[in-house]
């Protein structure tokens, strides 16, 4: 189906600051792979730059492969002809994200990150799957046999909805959660039984559940079955946290976390919870997230949206600088598996990741076409997810909850139904000590503060 010589991609959101520079780099360190990327953005400055940024990396003297960056003016003049499409896009500004995450506050909702599940992910939804819905009806029209890879967030949702426009679309969405858990496990494998350098790549795990709630139900490196490692540190951990390194301290960053969240799950429930605790938090009643005091005591944190802004700011300076040429970009793997998802499609090595597609069965007790994440062979030209098997009985009720959730959560977007939103935005376990009266109050003004991002109908 495609040339692999002279490939066209289409980046919706092709104006980002974080992913399209690690995809970029992928892309210019792979010498198997050339062609063209199409940006669209509706900030079309970010998108000129990108593009000046993208052919500055593909001029590098380490970079083997030849890519042409173009700026487009439509959706239709991006989509049109493309044999891939990348979705990475900030739905909305942070000035909505920061109403998502910090209006909850006041009736006690501390949210780590507030893009996926609770008050913050629903809002999240309702401005985003509109605009997934505009990005699904321009593939279906313009690009109908082109694979499309998502990274936006809430994940579920945003590959739900391109499902639901256009049921014949190839998509599929990919998230790095799952890899942090794998790492964990090498990084036990070296400290707890001394067995250095094997990488996440060597381990065989069944992944299972929805996006950032996923859980891995079977581990195994060669002959070891890792499950009782795992217990045993899960064990040994409990209290005092693991970090595998100093600089990785969670004290340090936003992002890092001691895995305490995640031991306290596998005590609990027998499996390993594979997400970053902030992540996984979120997913169950507040254990974790009562307050911030709590968050501290499990060793991770809440990423407040000012750190978001002073950060997008430094991003911004920082394009600034690349596109000048006063900082040289700089070459190294991202980490992330989009291109070698892109090559195992064009029929160059076949790849097994976990990846978030319609439920065909491999779950078998999640509700069919719902958006699960468990691992998927990537072949030439399909996608076969690998089936998980049952989950586990404990974790059944609270993945459950979740999928039901978002099914409503899409029909309330979609039809612009308030009191389905409502009951929908009630239903979440972060807001088990809400009373309806404060939930309609908190629920009323958050909608209210994504008023420019919604069909008028929800007013």
């Amino acid at each position: 189906m495609h040339n692999a010589k002279e490939l066209k991609v289409a980046y919706i959101g092709g104006g980002s600051r974080g992913w399209a520079w690690g995809f970029m780099t992928d892309l210019a360190l792979d010498p198997d792979l050339c062609g063209t990327v199409r940006l669209y953005d509706i900030d079309r400055e970010a998108a000129e730059r990108n593009r000046i940024i993208g052919g500055l990396i593909s001029a590098r003297p380490e970079a083997v492969s030849r890519w042409s960056y173009e700026v487009s003016q439509t959706l239709e003049e991006a989509l049109t002809g493309a044999d891939f499409v990348v979705i990475s896009i900030l739905p909305g500004t942070f000035d909505e994200m920061e109403s998502d995450v910090h209006l909850p506050e006041r009736v006690g909702i501390w949210q780590p990150v507030g893009d996926t599940v609770g008050a913050g992910g629903f809002m999240r939804a309702m401005r985003t799957i509109p605009m997934f819905v505009v990005i699904a009806e321009a593939i279906r029209d313009f690009a109908p046999d082109a694979w499309v890879i998502n990274y936006t967030n809430p994940m579920s949702l945003c590959v739900r909805t391109l499902y639901k426009v256009f049921p014949g679309i190839h998509a599929f969405g990919c998230c790095h959660e799952v890899f942090g858990t794998q790492k964990l496990l090498c990084s036990l494998l070296e400290t707890e039984e001394g067995v250095k350098g094997v990488r996440r790549q060597d381990l065989r795990t069944t992944v299972t559940g929805i996006n950032h709630f996923t859980w891995i139900t079977e581990a195994s490196w060669g002959t070891e079955d890792l499950m009782p490692l795992y217990a045993r540190s899960a064990e040994k951990y409990a209290e005092s946290g693991y970090e595998a390194s100093p600089d990785k301290n969670w004290m340090n960053s936003h992002f890092n976390c001691a895995h305490r969240v995640k031991f306290d799950l596998f005590r609990r429930y027998g499996a390993i919870a594979a997400a970053g605790d902030r992540h996984l938090a979120e997913f169950v009643a507040p254990w974790y997230t009562r307050d911030p005091e709590t968050v501290r005591s499990w060793m991770f944190s809440l990423t407040p949206v000012s750190w978001r802004k002073k950060d997008l700011q430094d991003r911004l300076a920082r394009s600034g600088r690349l596109a000048s040429g006063e900082e040289a970009p700089d070459l190294k793997p991202s980490g992330e598996e989009g291109h070698l998802l892109l090559k195992a499609l064009l029929g160059l090595g076949d790849l097994i990741s976990n990846v978030n597609v319609p439920n065909r069965g491999q779950i078998p007790d999640l509700p069919m076409g719902a958006v699960v994440e468990t691992n998927a062979l990537f072949t030439r030209d399909r996608i076969e997810p690998v089936f998980a098997g049952a989950t586990p009985a404990s974790v059944l009720p609270l993945v459950t909850r979740h999928v039901l959730n978002q099914e409503n959560t899409l029909s309330a977007a979609l039809t612009c139904d308030r009191k389905l939103g409502f009951t929908t935005f009630m239903n979440d376990p972060q807001l088990a000590f809400v009373s309806p009266a404060e939930g309609e109050k908190l629920f009323s003004e958050m909608l209210e503060n994504q008023r420019q991002y919604l069909p008028g109908e929800w007013f």
